[in-house]
């Protein structure tokens, strides 16, 4: 495997490694008692983030296992349109574009990457507590969990 595509993995892997414990970290109380973080504090956002990230360092991943390079600017765009075609055109099962999708707009809402989901954006970042995204945290998780799976058995 190349190490450029195996790197991406790793980022990938990590990513979601810190979403898994940011996630411990907002709903074990055990957890928050030893690093001394306040019972009431929830690091769900950050969750989603790191999941957002996992994947997107996989499709990377993926998209150099083909050669095909995205970089800035507007290269989160750039991964996704090109991930997106292997699809579109049967050589990806569309499960792993339905999480992408799902993930980019989860982000999008909380990290402003895109302008595009202006309206969601507002909602989970001004109108929701924290708490309130729990499920989506999980659903984050989920998410990532599976399209790395996915990727890595491609890739590798």
């Amino acid at each position: 495997m190349d190490s450029e595509v195996e790197l991406y993995l790793i980022r990938a892997e990590d990513e979601f490694l810190l979403a898994e414990k940011d996630f411990q970290m907002s709903t074990d109380e055990k957890i928050k008692e030893i690093l001394g973080i306040l019972k009431e504090k929830t690091f769900f956002y950050s969750t989603i983030t790191h999941a957002y990230y996992s994947i997107f360092y996989a499709a990377k991943s993926y998209l150099l296992s083909k050669n095909i390079k995205t970089e800035a600017p507007e290269e989160h765009k750039k991964t996704y349109d090109e991930f997106s075609k292997f699809v579109k055109n049967g050589v990806l099962d569309r499960e792993l574009l339905r999480i992408y999708d799902e993930e980019l707009m989860k982000s999008d809402s909380l990290l402003k990457i895109f302008r595009i989901e202006k309206k969601k954006r507002g909602y989970f970042t001004y109108n929701i507590k924290s708490e309130a995204n729990l499920p989506y945290a999980k659903e984050s998780i989920d998410n990532a969990r599976v399209f790395i799976s996915k990727i890595k058995v491609i890739v590798k």
